[in-house]
């Protein structure tokens, strides 16, 4: 993992009842490629249209204006477009198709995330899966 993100981890684990209000200056250029190399290479285009190989043709270009954006606070996430799959019973189940850059930021997050809340054992042990979600979003208040 990185240096940034272990100084995180050992914060949130000397400091359990902290609260971390800014993080994105730890989403930096090494990490937006961690996240990008961990995306399935083969999956569909997202809203944007853009593939995975597509986007590494250029990626260091493109990863350094990503860095900037997130960074300058000009990053702002493409609307996903909405697809519905049929189910067996008959009902519909949503589907959202996020653009490719949403999904390295939301990995990226995601990383930084898990160094905090990973070592406060309490956050993920005393809740069952279906309360986990809930318990994320409010965490993590989105703007």
């Amino acid at each position: 993992m990185f240096q940034s993100l272990d100084r995180v981890r050992k914060a949130a684990r000397l400091r359990k009842k902290d609260q971390f209000t800014a993080l994105f200056h730890h989403i930096n250029v090494d990490t937006l490629r961690t996240a990008f190399y961990a995306l399935k290479r083969k999956a569909a285009p997202g809203v944007d249209g853009m593939t995975w190989r597509d986007y590494e043709a250029y990626l260091e270009p493109r990863l350094e204006d990503l860095h900037g954006r997130v960074q300058r606070g000009a990053y702002r996430p493409q609307p996903s477009r909405r697809t519905y799959i049929p189910k067996a019973d008959g009902k519909q189940r949503p589907l959202a198709i996020a653009a490719l850059e949403d999904k390295i930021v939301q990995r990226a997050t995601v990383m930084v995330l898990n160094a905090i809340y990973a070592c406060r054992g309490d956050f993920f042990h005393r809740r069952s899966r279906t309360r986990l979600a809930p318990s994320l979003r409010r965490a993590v208040p989105y703007p």
